[in-house]
């Protein structure tokens, strides 16, 4: 059977994975994640999560090889991951009382065939207005540093919000489960069969 691999070392993206009960293995990807001159979000996931899946061929030559990457769009400015508490609260006042839009790069690399698919999945975020106190709590306290938009919406992230819109509660997170459960059904491997 096809070896599965996760081209990721996200903690978040592996146990979101896991909730598929598939065995699978995690391996880091070497790729630069410079966005290209005059590229769009959507472009930039989908170019992305197509590389990390592809940058494991060669050590996973047999292998179905899951890619993911995640941008999210304030005012139509693509921010990335904050690394630092004062840039973790600036992202999050620019957020305050707006709507922001995640989009999620998903790729089903088949190393063996060399065939690929990718896709681009939205999810939009209500922030409600935010003391400036609000902010400053929510960062010591949950330290989302290492994530788009300066919130994990699987813990204390979710009290910051009026409303979230999309299809797939997972996508927010970094992984749209339910996409991929279409692809790897469409690659012949499906988590619900025997």
């Amino acid at each position: 059977m096809t070896q599965l691999v996760l081209a990721s070392t996200s903690p978040f993206r592996k146990a979101l994975l896991e909730k598929l009960g598939l065995a699978f293995i995690t391996a880091a990807p070497e790729v630069d994640e410079t966005p290209q001159t005059g590229e769009s979000a959507i472009d930039l996931v989908q170019r992305l999560a197509g590389q990390k899946a592809r940058a494991l061929a060669a050590s996973y030559p047999d292998h179905l090889i899951i890619g993911s990457d995640q941008v999210c769009v304030i005012d139509g400015k693509i921010t990335g991951k904050p690394h630092t508490e004062e840039k973790a609260c600036e992202q999050l006042r620019q957020a305050s009382g707006h709507s922001v839009i995640f989009y999620t790069g998903l790729a089903l690399f088949n190393s063996r065939t060399k065939s690929i698919k990718a896709i681009c999945e939205p999810f939009s975020v209500d922030f409600r207005l935010l003391t400036e106190q609000e902010i400053i709590n929510y960062v010591r306290k949950e330290q989302p540093l290492g994530c788009a938009g300066s919130f994990k919406s699987e813990g204390l992230g979710i009290t910051l919000f009026d409303r979230l819109t999309g299809r797939d509660p997972n996508t927010l997170v970094g992984l749209p489960l339910i996409a991929l459960c279409e692809m790897l059904r469409e690659a012949g491997m499906d988590p619900l069969a025997g």
